[in-house]
């Protein structure tokens, strides 16, 4: 009997070979991540710090905003108009989106800026290109390309202390999307005084339903020649 590989990697259990950021680099400065797999020789960082390279499975769970991490040390500047690089050590699987989204705080860091509330915006995505689902056209295989993705921070941004999310969405597994989302602290300064409109806000965990085509969509058996991200769309920082 002949076995279709293609189709059986769609059932195919879940591997160990997960990914996460580990460190960034913001205005030519390398920032040290958190070492999950060896926490205690972990140094001081400006990431929120997580338990495990382990995937979210559900949108609506609470490690959907920073991978269970509630609090960093350290936190890193940066202008308006620069560039964020987010590193990952190792990233396995190239069909799916990257999207990277900020949260503002309402204060200083620490327990009033976790993430709470209506007040996260898409600045990034990249999804698919080419036509073809099952393809190395994703972002995320640029990620096990070059091990990094830089986003540029919006220019008249407002300054203040944020939140920066980065998310990878793995779609290997037919019916079985897996999140894999870290955070960080950063102050961002300009003098630009851009916030992004209300229909760009939402909460996570739960900014897109579990059915919602960008999470459930199977790449070995449909027949789209698109695909859009889950989570609405990108705020570039201009006002309307």
């Amino acid at each position: 009997m002949r076995f279709d590989l293609l189709a059986l990697s769609a059932f195919a259990p879940l591997v160990a070979a997960h990914g996460a950021v580990t460190s960034y680099i913001i205005g030519g400065t390398t920032y040290p991540g958190y070492e999950g797999f060896s926490p205690a020789s972990s140094p001081k960082t400006i990431q929120f710090q997580w338990p495990n390279y382990d995937p979210t499975m559900n949108v609506g769970d609470a490690k959907m905003r920073c991978n269970g991490g509630t609090s960093a040390q350290l936190s890193a500047t940066v202008q308006a108009g620069s560039n964020v690089t987010a590193i990952w050590k190792q990233w396995t699987h190239e069909q799916g989106p990257v999207q990277v989204w900020m949260f503002k705080c309402p204060g200083a860091f620490g327990a009033s800026c976790k993430g709470d509330g209506k007040g996260w915006f898409k600045i990034d995505e990249m999804g698919m290109w080419g036509g073809k689902l099952n393809s190395a056209n994703w972002g995320t295989a640029l990620i096990v390309k070059n091990l990094k993705w830089s986003s540029e921070i919006p220019r008249n941004l407002a300054p203040g202390n944020y939140l920066i999310r980065h998310e990878l969405l793995a779609l290997h597994q037919a019916n079985t999307p897996q999140f894999y989302a870290e955070c960080a602290q950063i102050v961002v300064q300009g003098s630009g005084s851009a916030v992004p409109p209300s229909d760009y806000l939402y909460s996570i965990p739960t900014y897109a339903p579990q059915n919602d085509p960008g999470v459930t969509v199977d790449i070995y058996m449909s027949k789209a020649t698109t695909y859009t991200p889950p989570g609405g769309r990108v705020w570039s920082g201009f006002q309307f």
